[in-house]
């Protein structure tokens, strides 16, 4: 039985939560099948679809005036759970109170009753069961009180319970420093949550701390997988001959990537010029990240699960290895790079009247900063305006364009 056909039937002949035995019997399972039965039951429960409640009963979340939905912690200690489905007569989220949120904490997925409708469009709820952690692990201040109890601050406010840790749980951590920990029991109604204590982060104040804070807190991979990594360094470091294959060829048109100080990858580039109608002929180069990412492998894998790259002030931490970040899906100056490219006819107007697009491939030119175009347009700093004179009339055209396009 497909798990549409199980949720429609049990919608329209069991009107009243049931044991699994309960739904053999009345969807005359045959015994071979009865294992792949209870099978589905758990999956469609592990979804949200069914409800396992006290006793065993499998039932229809609305039926019962539960919710599926994510918890959203708030620092004053109550909850809001956002419905994953419309339900009738709510139009906001679920306010759970402090204590009616059990052992669920922020971002949790979990089912919530219904206890009471307001007439401002939310309900008030009490959470029954938690289908899924947002982390099984925490980061925060490590601290000791006066009796000696050892216990971890969570640095995220809307995590409001502090975790507790054995003193042979607590690696030799000291007062104040910040650290990460492994739930090992979950909070309850009566008592909060402990763990045990596996990376000691150092002090807030030193440097590079608060990056890895901001790593541990969202969950942000350091390093990418084995496989992605390998899968990287088979494509190359350089474009080959056979890539080139029925692409159109921009290396001769002067391109220019334009970044900040310390960016590390450069993902778009720009060249422009005047047709002999006299309108700007202006072309936007993306890297065709696509031609080196194959659906299913192990980088659209990686990709999908970071889905970013993450920018710190100091770091990057990027959505593909460096060999394809900052290598050959960088457009660097100087070396080939394939492109996805938009070329737009744009009047004097403002109005572009035509465009066309490219699978393609250019040679960056050079490796501009917001700063030394900025010297070269506005503050006409002789010595970047001498070192970048060939570009000089490029820019000067680009800012032409930026006036009308902003006019």
């Amino acid at each position: 039985m497909k798990r549409e056909d199980l949720l429609r039937q049990m919608r329209a002949r069991v009107p009243h939560p049931a044991t699994a035995r309960e739904l053999l019997s009345v969807f005359r399972v045959p015994a071979e099948d009865k294992v792949a039965f209870k099978r589905l039951l758990r999956q469609l429960v592990e979804a949200g679809e069914l409800v396992l409640v006290r006793g065993k009963l499998y039932g229809m979340p609305d039926r019962m005036d539960l919710v599926v939905g994510k918890l959203d912690g708030h620092a004053s200690g109550i909850g809001f759970v956002a419905p994953e489905r419309p339900i009738e007569g709510l139009t906001r989220d679920i306010v759970v109170a402090a204590h009616n949120m059990q052992e669920a904490l922020h971002g949790d997925r979990v089912v919530v009753r219904i206890e009471r409708y307001r007439d401002d469009g939310r309900a008030e709820g009490k959470i029954v069961q938690v289908l899924e952690r947002a982390s099984t692990s925490i980061v925060g201040r490590f601290d000791v009180d006066a009796t000696g109890l050892a216990f971890v601050v969570p640095f995220d406010k809307r995590l409001t319970a502090e975790v507790q840790i054995p003193r042979d749980e607590a690696m030799g951590a000291e007062a104040g420093q910040m650290v990460t920990v492994v739930i090992t029991r979950w909070p309850t109604p009566s008592r909060g949550p402990a763990g045990r204590i596996t990376e000691i982060l150092g002090d807030i104040s030193a440097p590079g701390v608060d990056t890895e804070i901001i790593l541990r807190k969202h969950g942000i991979p350091d390093e990418h997988g084995p496989e992605a990594v390998a899968e990287a360094k088979r494509i190359g470091s350089a474009v080959r001959e056979k890539d080139l294959a029925g692409r159109t060829d921009f290396r001769d048109r002067t391109v220019v990537t334009i970044d900040g100080e310390h960016a590390r990858d450069f993902d778009d580039a720009i060249s422009i010029e005047r047709l002999p109608n006299g309108h700007y002929w202006l072309g936007v180069h993306i890297a065709d990240v696509a031609h080196y990412v194959r659906d299913g492998s192990a980088l659209d894998a990686e990709a999908f699960e970071r889905s970013t790259s993450v920018y710190f002030p100091e770091r990057a931490i990027h959505m593909f290895p460096s060999d394809l970040s900052t290598g050959l899906c960088s457009l660097n100056p100087h070396v080939d790079r394939l492109v996805q490219s938009c070329l737009m006819e744009v009047t004097d107007k403002g109005e572009v009247v035509r465009h066309e697009m490219h699978d393609g491939v250019i040679r960056s030119d050079a490796r501009m900063t917001y700063t030394a175009v900025n010297a070269i347009l506005t503050e006409r700093d002789a010595e970047t305006v001498a070192k970048y004179q060939p570009l000089v009339p490029m820019f000067e055209m680009m800012r032409s364009l930026f006036e009308i396009l902003n006019g």
